[in-house]
């Protein structure tokens, strides 16, 4: 399905926030913060735009972490005071979401009035949002219910991200690789086939303008072995355009996901670990994409970073300068594979 929409050269979401906008937010005054949120992502797209991403995104600047836009966008959801071990604060689904307003789209329009590169927008996928906030006897009869009013909220921010000029939206589900295991994680509140269903639901458009993609995220590290039948239900029960899938380490798992992928999908690897300042060699991550071209046309193929780079804003997994080199080595790759032609 080769296009000329695949937006090669790709990030997760998630920047690095600058200092001046950590400072503002730890200062507690809302109109100054809400300045050095606006100035912090008019400084991300010249950003992006210099390092010739074909994409752009607002960074997650203004939120707390990559779940933020439904978690303070709608009601229902209550804050604790407890944390996981990746640093993300816990939330408990009190009551049936409802959606109080545009959950990115406000931000998304103001991209699209700052550069002509494709904007892209990041939000929680339902099934993972249902997964980690359910909890019996607070509201909600079930996580499925849950996950399918979270769902229509999701599709309905779509729709609107969409009309906005949004043309590459993905969906983040962490947990979803750990269920492709052969020895499968505990799926939590939700079972697997409850997941799929979730999410189909959110990425389902009855409209797709030329060259939107929605694109799901099922998790940033392949399984150390993957069950080729669940990973077929995978592929199979949603009905994502894109598959953003990790492909940083050269293992035998990365290379299954890929192949168990229908031709009709497009996908985008991360080829390069968000996780640690070591630049990868370029040789080596040629192999391993030569290596999918055997099975794969590389036409329908984008690179990108294996995750978010402040996934929780509070804890960077580099510094500004050693995700700049991640994101310049990414454009290396992608100028190796494809030429100029993106």
């Amino acid at each position: 399905m080769a296009d000329t929409f695949n937006y090669r050269i790709d990030h997760q979401g998630s920047l690095v926030r600058p200092v001046e906008l950590t400072a503002a937010r730890a200062a507690g005054d809302p109109e100054a913060l809400k300045e050095a949120e606006l100035q912090a992502v008019k400084d991300a797209v010249v950003f992006q735009r210099k390092l010739r991403s074909t994409v752009v995104t607002d960074g997650d600047f203004p939120r707390e972490d990559f779940r933020s836009a439904i978690l303070d966008g709608v009601s229902g959801f209550r804050r604790t005071d407890e944390t996981d071990a990746d640093g993300l604060v816990r939330w408990v689904a009190e009551s049936l979401p409802k959606a109080n307003g545009p959950l990115l789209a406000d931000w998304a329009a103001r991209l699209t009035e700052l550069t002509v590169i494709a904007p892209k927008a990041s939000l929680p996928s339902p099934a993972y949002l249902a997964a980690t906030t359910f909890q019996p006897g607070h509201g909600p009869s079930s996580a499925r219910e849950l996950g399918e009013a979270l769902a229509e909220i999701v599709r309905a921010e779509t729709e609107l991200l969409v009309s906005r000029g949004v043309r590459l939206i993905q969906l983040n589900n962490p947990l979803l690789l750990g269920q492709l295991a052969t020895d499968p994680a505990d799926p939590g509140a939700l079972s697997f086939e409850d997941a799929l269903a979730v999410d189909a639901l959110a990425v389902r458009l009855d409209e797709r303008p030329e060259g939107v993609r929605i694109g799901l995220a099922p998790g940033p590290v392949a399984p150390a072995a993957v069950d080729w039948s669940r990973a077929e239900k995978l592929y199979g029960g949603i009905g994502a355009d894109r598959w953003i899938l990790p492909f940083d380490q050269g293992t035998p798992a990365e290379l299954a996901l890929v192949k168990a992928l229908p031709e009709d999908r497009d996908f985008c690897l991360g080829v390069v670990d968000a996780t640690v300042a070591a630049l990868e060699d370029i040789d080596t991550v040629m192999a391993r994409l030569d290596a999918v071209g055997e099975f794969k046309d590389l036409e329908d193929g984008a690179v990108a970073p294996s995750r978010g780079f402040a996934d929780v804003a509070s804890r960077p997994l580099l510094t500004t300068e050693e995700q700049r080199r991640k994101i310049e080595l990414v454009e290396t790759i992608a100028r190796y594979v494809w030429g100029n032609e993106f």
